[in-house]
């Protein structure tokens, strides 16, 4: 019997006070809830969803020391320059082939940031859930592991503006909006910009998510590809060090 969700999950990790954000569709793409907080909170979601896909944008475990391997390195065309390219994992390394980079994930017994941190955790607290790695299906409950600026940067193609910054968040819901995601169209914004309000220093953001929103809201619409229309996503890396899913890139416009 296939593997059909009826939740599909996409949970971000930040480094701020309230670091964990959590996005849930339906299987029509309706939003179910969209949330910030404590681990303790995303997983209490997590953990009363009967049927499951959650998609953490985070590594699910450090690098393997696949990239430091001449066997694995040789694969590549041209491979890697000797000596470059070895404290990260390979999926992070295709990344950076396609012209997208991420934060490189080290090997055990490194010094992780506290966010990478957060994220092995939370894929272990998932597994105590009894969410298994997708695809699984026998399992009701299932995890993914994506990454949301890359999967922003797949869909268009170009570098981003930065997640903080009012055109960041306006590039981030414009392509989630022209995926067909239920959220505002973003281009009102600029029909709502008058010469009052902008000099009484106030400007339409309400109906604008935020950047750790906006992220949560991509790699749940990466998971629910992954499990409706499997053909446009791909998934880069080795299945034992830790793949990345994301949207296949669309053609240009």
């Amino acid at each position: 019997m296939a593997f059909l969700p009826l939740t599909f999950i996409g949970i971000d990790i930040a480094s701020s006070r309230r670091p964990y954000t959590l996005a849930a569709l339906d299987s029509n793409l309706h939003l179910l809830a969209l949330s910030q907080g404590e681990e303790l909170e995303m997983l209490g979601f997590c953990a009363g969803q009967s049927s499951a896909l959650a998609v953490v944008s985070a590594p699910v475990r450090p690098n393997q020391g696949l990239m430091a391997r001449p066997e694995v390195r040789q694969r590549f065309n041209p491979p890697p320059s000797p000596n470059h390219w070895t404290n990260l994992r390979q999926a992070e390394y295709e990344l950076y082939l396609k012209g997208i980079q991420v934060q490189r994930t080290p090997a055990s017994g490194e010094t992780f940031p506290g966010w990478m941190k957060r994220g092995f955790n939370l894929y272990q607290s998932l597994g105590n859930l009894e969410y298994q790695a997708f695809p699984d299906e026998a399992a009701p409950r299932q995890w993914l592991e994506s990454r949301a600026d890359a999967v922003f940067q797949t869909l268009i193609g170009v570098a981003l503006f930065e997640t903080g910054t009012l055109e960041g968040r306006l590039q981030r819901q414009l392509i989630l909006h022209e995926q067909d995601m239920p959220l505002p169209d973003p281009m009102d914004f600029f029909e709502e910009v008058t010469r009052n309000r902008l000099l009484h220093s106030i400007l339409p953001v309400e109906k604008l998510y935020s950047g750790p929103e906006l992220n949560a809201l991509a790699v749940a619409y990466v998971g629910w590809l992954a499990v409706n229309d499997p053909e446009k996503v791909i998934q880069l890396g080795d299945p034992d060090e830790g793949q990345i899913t994301l949207p296949v890139a669309l053609p240009p416009q």
